[in-house]
């Protein structure tokens, strides 16, 4: 496995036009999850460097909106080009950070396809007018931006909270303070750098890789006029608290325990493909979009099984900078250890019967890496932890349902709502269904497929507020009214 296309020098905070390599706080060492080993030197933010972002920020806000909307929407698209040339680069450098597989970390193209989008935006109509009650005087509805806005992405989505944040967010007008997770940092440096090279003023976009101190000191910082949170629910709840010192606003988009509902007269074959790289296949579970909760009806139940842990049984497992790879390693060896006790206690518990997988991998070179074997449990209880908490990695429950009110009722009883999934050649079930799922997002005969033009969030604990869409922008602007007296 080779990852030695990084720089031997530590990799620096970008703020401004400056890779800051000493900071006041101690290097951080990135492994590589493939191989267990370190491959690059991180250096993290701290409060100091929260603040020079922010500084920074501020001067380059003011200069951006100091250009003509013409002017900001064709920096977009420079930008989006720019990104274009180098989408490769970006999506080996996404493996690089967390060990997704090649295959699966082309999602930089969402920050072209978004930047494309929200450019736009900023020539067009976003205020309105309105007549007043009684009155002959101008009313004027307008959306301008927040100033500086701090941007938090979780290790498994860099690239893609890129995308649907900094993309509106600079449309709308915009500075963007950007923490990458110190396990994650290495493609969101790089989309850094390219937003100098496309002519972005600099520090509207500053990325500060930073640990727990850092994201804290950002969402305390009064330069900071909103937070965008993508993470768990656990720190969410810390990131709200520490916001609310300075009533700053919080969008978040969390977690989930997406249930993924297959009816008996779906096309199983699809279905099974689909479960698969939505459940334990795609970033070895590891999304807030994993399709953990694998609802099925009894005439099915069987069919399905077998062919869903055929699809699972074909995917290689390897390498993840190898093309032909279908299945790489969680992040750390820490979370390797979190996930199988999992399953260690609900085989414990006697939630569910093993059908495949449970344990570390051990044979050859991957067992220096951070491996585990796709893990499949069946008739498991929908009652249970298993079925009730996210796991995040590669293990997935199936569950029997007996009829459509069923489905629909285990798969709303999580305290999630962010993805569900639907597959049937049903249309009128399909309306009927998506209609009561108690979740942001519905899919139907389909993967998580998040576009620029559709909104991306959840109800319930998976968080509120909006990526994507006039509603993702909007997150972005505030609102003010303004009146002009005609008497």
């Amino acid at each position: 496995m080779t990852t030695n296309r990084l720089s031997a020098d530590p990799y620096g905070l970008l703020i401004g036009t400056d890779r800051i390599t000493t900071t006041s706080v101690d290097l951080h060492s990135h492994i590589y999850p493939g191989t267990g080993r370190p491959n690059a030197a991180v250096a993290l933010a701290g409060a100091d460097e929260i603040d020079l972002a922010v500084s920074a920020a501020k001067d380059a806000q003011r200069a951006w909106m100091a250009l003509t909307v013409d002017q900001r929407r064709d920096k977009l698209i420079d930008l989006a080009d720019v990104v274009r040339e180098h989408l490769a680069e970006l999506a080996e450098l996404n493996t690089l950070d967390y060990g997704v597989p090649i295959s699966f970390a082309g999602n930089a193209i969402m920050i072209e396809q978004f930047l494309r989008h929200f450019a736009g935006y900023v020539d067009k109509p976003l205020g309105s007018s309105s007549p007043v009650s009684g009155s002959t005087d101008l009313n004027f509805i307008e959306r301008e931006p927040f100033g500086v806005v701090g941007v938090i992405a979780p290790w498994n989505g860099s690239l893609v909270v890129a995308a649907a944040c900094v993309a509106p967010a600079l449309a709308a007008g915009n500075a963007v303070v950007f923490k990458p997770s110190e396990l994650a940092p290495l493609a969101a440096l790089r989309f850094g750098e390219l937003c100098l090279e496309a002519g972005l003023p600099p520090g509207l976009l500053s990325i500060v890789p930073a640990a727990a101190a850092g994201g804290d000191a950002l969402v305390r910082h009064p330069g900071i006029g909103k937070i965008h949170f993508t993470g768990g629910g656990h720190t969410a709840r810390r990131v709200l608290r520490a916001a609310a010192g300075n009533l700053t606003p919080v969008v978040t988009e969390l977690g989930g325990k997406s249930a993924n509902i297959i009816f008996a007269d779906a096309d199983l074959d699809a279905a099974a493909v689909r479960s698969a790289h939505q459940g334990p296949l795609m970033q070895s579970g590891q999304s807030c979009a994993c399709a953990s909760r694998i609802l099925v009806h009894d005439a099915v139940y069987e069919t399905f099984t077998e062919r869903f842990l055929a699809v699972i049984a074909a995917t290689r497992v390897g390498d993840p900078l190898e093309p032909a790879t279908g299945f790489g390693p969680v992040i750390s060896a820490a979370a390797l250890d979190r996930i199988l006790g999992v399953v260690d206690i609900a085989l414990a518990e006697r939630a569910g019967e093993l059908l495949t997988g449970g344990s570390r991998i051990t044979e050859g070179t991957l067992a220096q890496g951070y491996y585990m074997q796709p893990t499949v449990l069946g008739d498991v209880d929908s009652r249970s932890s298993l079925a009730q908490t996210e796991t995040f990695g590669p293990v997935v429950s199936l569950i029997r349902f007996a009829d459509d009110g069923e489905a629909v009722r285990i798969a709303n009883d999580t305290p999630y709502g962010l993805n569900a999934f639907v597959h049937t050649r049903d249309l009128t079930r399909a309306h009927s269904v998506a209609r009561q799922l108690q979740s942001g997002s519905v899919w139907i005969n389909q993967g998580s497929r998040i576009s620029p033009q559709g909104p991306y969030g959840g109800y319930k604990q998976s968080g509120s507020g909006r990526t994507g869409g006039l509603d993702g922008l909007r997150e972005f602007q505030q609102v003010k009214n303004i009146r002009i007296g005609m008497s």
